[in-house]
């Protein structure tokens, strides 16, 4: 099978979606790829910030997501051997101290928007290969496999947006600089307990964060931050007196965690660790999101600065100039704002014990 678009979108996370819907109201063919058969993954990150939300309304968008389902944080709390110790309320102006959103609910608010544009197109189960080039070392399209079946396709710019393992940053070879933070995150996500308003939960267990996380439909998500590496010698201990660190941070959830935690299989491992790509773009190629720039959880900055990648070059792009894309201008732009993103998250993450020094 063979395809010929102006632009070929690789990953259709938040960013890579968001970028071929504003691609496709220029008039501009845009085929969006995705390796799973389902375009909403389990434990991503899901809450939006100011950036996000202003990303959101410029493109018409928040109101349709917010009708899907969203959740407004109201409080961020700070908890010390089971008790909380400090509160922090929503700025009025604000309204929020960040807004969870399903990925599920935002990809489908920003594809029911795309897909009645002609110029919009999507594959799931499609996995990219290998990169095409000219003669001369320009991207030209990619080689896939869609269904079992051999891709062929052409277009004038390959986007990767395929996350911080991104195969289109491998498969042109460019380098990134990875930082490691000390830490491992351990992801769960359980019902809420019966009275329970929406709020972040902070505690400092052993000198390492727990965050709990309110989610819609009655869900909270729980992060739990672990010495880096420590996990496969971690899971060979006694699970109980592990767990019952959580309930002794957070008395109230004590319920809710022996109901629905009780083995190690109930977490998911994310090595967490930060990057930076100094090559945003090549002939033919650009790259954004996590693919450029990955970023740890601290903060939930993750997805807010895809969807402003996506933003920022959707707006360079122009149909007759395709090939002409000044690549530095969108990271000129972008560059420094994830630099100090990225020293905001170190900073928060060294001085999250201080939170509690008061207390101690």
């Amino acid at each position: 099978m063979r395809k010929k678009v102006d632009v070929c979108i690789v990953g259709a996370g938040p960013g890579g979606a968001l970028l071929a819907y504003l691609l496709a109201k220029k008039n501009i063919s845009v085929l969006l790829l995705e390796r799973t058969n389902t375009l909403a993954k389990a434990f991503r990150g899901e809450h939006i910030n100011e950036e996000g939300e202003a990303v959101l309304k410029k493109h018409g968008l928040f109101d349709k997501v917010a009708a899907l389902g969203m959740l407004k944080m109201e409080q961020l709390e700070y908890w010390l051997n089971g008790q909380l110790t400090k509160t922090i309320v929503a700025n009025p102006a604000v309204g929020h101290l960040g807004i969870h959103v399903p990925q599920a609910h935002l990809l489908q608010a920003i594809l029911d928007d795309a897909i009645p544009y002609p110029t919009f197109q999507y594959l799931l189960n499609t996995k990219v290969s290998s990169l095409r080039q000219d003669s001369t070392g320009r991207y030209i399209g990619v080689s896939a496999i869609c269904n079992g079946e051999p891709l062929e396709i052409s277009c004038q710019l390959v986007v990767g947006a395929d996350g911080r393992y991104s195969t289109v940053r491998k498969q042109a070879q460019i380098d990134t600089t990875v930082r490691k933070h000390g830490y491992d995150l351990l992801w769960t996500r359980i019902p809420a307990p019966a009275v329970w308003s929406p709020s972040i939960k902070m505690a400092l267990v052993d000198g390492m964060q727990i965050s709990v996380f309110t989610q819609v439909k009655g869900f909270i998500q729980i992060g739990w931050n672990i010495e880096q590496g420590s996990y496969p010698t971690l899971r060979k201990q006694p699970f109980e007196p592990f767990i019952e660190k959580l309930t002794k941070a957070f008395p109230v959830l004590t319920d809710t965690v022996e109901a629905h935690i009780t083995s190690w299989q109930d977490f998911v491992l994310l090595d967490v660790f930060s990057s930076q790509t100094e090559d945003w773009g090549r002939d033919g190629l650009a790259l954004i999101g996590d693919a450029v720039h990955a970023m740890t959880p601290t903060g939930a900055f993750g997805l807010n600065s895809a969807m402003k990648d996506a933003d920022i070059l959707a707006s360079i792009i122009e149909k007759q100039a395709i090939e002409r894309l000044d690549y530095l201008s969108c990271a000129a732009q972008r560059k420094q704002e994830i630099e100090k993103i990225q020293a905001l998250q170190i900073e928060k993450e060294q001085g999250f014990a201080s939170q509690f020094a008061v207390l101690v």
